[in-house]
């Protein structure tokens, strides 16, 4: 009988990146991770209720982003 905890788990990470994981990964302060929200230029987020989560994946797929743009400048 299949486990319904790993369907549920399925495709998903195994835990989301917090502000301050997603600050201290790309050693910036955490007020540049709120700004960068604020701005929409950042890795997109999504809220949780109350608390603001990023998708490790998305995370990723922005910083290659950001490091194409610097090596095509």
């Amino acid at each position: 009988m299949p486990n319904p905890t790993a369907a549920l788990r399925h495709g998903l990470p195994d835990r989301y990146l917090t502000p301050e994981d997603l600050a201290a990964m790309l050693s910036v302060p955490l007020e540049t991770v709120y700004g960068w929200r604020k701005k929409r230029i950042g890795p997109p987020g999504f809220r949780v209720g109350k608390h603001l989560r990023f998708d490790p994946a998305a995370v990723r797929t922005w910083v290659a982003q950001q490091t194409a743009l610097t090596d095509a400048a």
